[in-house]
């Protein structure tokens, strides 16, 4: 926590940039105002060289009427890249067509059954270029090169250690896929940013950290997505029950990419792809009621799976590792139910789809520790492994996945401090609750758009005085409290989420310790301030 006396605006902008590593002038110039124009491929990383050949490569295949296909993944992130790097070679006259590999049939990214089984769709496809896949996928793009096939390979997954021989590699861990697309297709297209409103979907969806080009690329891009002039995502709003003017990061992450994702997990994601890119109205109707309807689906289906998941824990025997399968877990939702447990254990995460031959893994960690390259260390024993830290999935033969798990459990407890399983939160700094206002959270929106690495800034006050509260929510699970400042004679509104089983032990007139965010509360056309409370400790 921030040590700082805070005295004014300027001491807690100060505050709350040092908290997120932004200290220079020019780093909180940056921070503070981002301009789209320094999101360049040098300021990213990308190989300017593999970026050239690939320009060359396509703008030849164009040239040529050459079969070119966007071989993208099913989740938001590469839907979303695909539909770019399609529209853009499109209206520069290439013959292109965009391929999403089915989850249960093909698996993830470029793979010989993938290619194959677009051989058999697509004719005559002399050049393959991947979204959000494909930097680790060596038998794949050697089965293509086989093929008299092309592939260029555009991703932002962490490579190992033998990178593919693709024609040529668009290559950068500081973006989402999505966001490699995008400077692939100003390249190709210079000057039309029509394509942010994706750009902003994915980098939410895909969790990357909001910082440098990707908080750059979200800010511009939530801007392009309140005024979309796609009919499909205006459609998939209004199926939601949402306003585009009041789209965020958070209805990006928790209503929009779920809705989105769904199809890949449960049934087919061309269909997502299709809703994002059609300019009819009839058809984008119908696919944001599927995506609606699938994703209710997916809610129900994640909702039984974990209950089954928790119950297959033993509490009073935590490992520092927790690796859970079965072959009831369908493929695409075992990566939100290793989430969910993360959430409830707060133990890095694996959780697996047992196959007859086959079985797949998702994996989600915590704080400090690597889960990819955790994984790869057991490389020998897998088919495929790919991810980041934070996320990561694996093929294993269902033969080897006992001896899996022990060895991995027995190296995690080798690996893991005890100290790193111990849930923390992180404060920002400590306020009276007097200098708690308008002007105040207006500082704190400056730093907007929150998120990943940019959490909401969050805050301490001791001696907060409880003038009412009550219990609230289904299961009374919540607590709505009503705060005073002695000092000041200040009062806020705030609610407790989850942590209602805690009203007994507090009492009004009784003073408490809060740790909490600060948002605007709408009500009944009146706007004010209420705290969100992420702790608390009677004193």
């Amino acid at each position: 926590m921030n040590k700082t006396q805070i005295k004014d605006r300027k001491d807690l902008t100060e505050a709350l940039l040092g908290n997120r590593g932004i200290k220079t002038k020019k780093e909180t110039e940056e921070f503070l105002n981002p301009k789209l124009e320094t999101v360049t491929v040098d300021s990213v990383g990308i190989n300017k060289k593999q970026l050239n050949k690939a320009i060359l490569r396509i703008k030849s295949a164009i040239k040529n009427r050459e079969q070119i296909i966007i071989f993208g993944d099913y989740d938001v992130d590469g839907i979303c890249g695909t539909a770019i790097l399609w529209e853009t070679l499109n209206s520069i006259g290439a013959k292109v067509l965009p391929y999403i590999p089915h989850r249960i049939e093909e698996g993830y990214g470029i793979s010989e059954t993938g290619i194959k089984n677009l051989k058999l769709k697509i004719k005559n496809c002399s050049l393959i270029i991947t979204v959000d896949n494909g930097i680790v996928a060596n038998k794949a793009v050697d089965f293509a090169n086989g093929q008299g096939i092309d592939v260029i390979i555009t991703d932002h997954h962490i490579q190992s250690k033998k990178v593919p021989s693709g024609l040529a590699i668009v290559h950068a861990t500081k973006l989402c896929g999505a966001g490699v697309a995008y400077l692939l297709s100003q390249k190709l297209k210079i000057n039309e940013n029509n394509h942010l409103e994706l750009v902003a979907l994915a980098t939410v969806a895909d969790l990357v950290p909001l910082k440098g080009a990707n908080r750059t690329l979200l800010k511009f891009g939530l801007e392009a997505l309140r005024k979309t002039k796609r009919i499909g995502l205006s459609e998939l709003l209004k199926e939601a029950g949402l306003e585009s003017k009041s789209i965020d990061v958070y209805e990006i992450g928790h209503i929009i990419a779920p809705r989105l994702n769904a199809m890949g997990r449960l049934e087919y994601a061309m269909d997502s792809l299709r809703l994002i890119c059609t300019r009819n109205p009839k058809r984008a109707k119908e696919l944001s009621c599927l995506l609606g309807a699938t994703n209710k689906e997916r809610q129900d289906l994640t909702l039984q799976m974990v209950l089954h998941a928790k119950g297959s824990v033993d509490r009073k025997k935590l490992k520092s590792l927790l690796f859970i399968s079965h072959e009831s877990y369908e493929q695409g939702v075992i990566g939100l139910v290793a989430g969910k447990m993360v959430e409830e254990f707060y133990r890095p995460t694996i959780v697996v789809s047992i196959g007859e031959e086959f079985s797949k893994a998702s994996a989600r960690s915590i704080s400090g520790f690597n889960m990819i390259e955790f994984i790869r260390k057991h490389s020998s024993m897998l088919i495929d492994a790919g991810g980041h830290p934070m996320a990561a999935g694996f093929t294993v033969e269902t033969t080897k996945l006992k001896s899996l798990q022990k060895v991995l459990e027995n190296n995690a407890e080798l690996l893991i401090d005890k100290d790193l399983l111990a849930r923390s939160l992180k404060i920002d700094c400590e306020l009276s609750l007097s200098t708690v206002d308008i002007r105040l959270f207006e500082t704190i929106q400056e730093l907007e758009p929150f998120g990943m690495g940019n959490p909401q800034p969050t805050f301490l006050s001791r001696n907060v005085v409880i003038e009412d509260m009550r219990s609230v929510g289904l299961e009374s699970k919540h607590i709505k409290f009503y705060f005073g400042d002695k000092t000041s004679g200040v009062k806020f509104s705030a609610i407790a989420f989850g942590l209602g089983n805690r009203i007994d032990e507090l009492h009004i007139g009784g003073k408490m310790n809060i740790v909490y965010t600060i948002e605007k509360d709408n009500w009944n056309g009146n706007e004010r301030l209420q705290l969100k409370i992420k702790d608390m400790r009677k004193i």
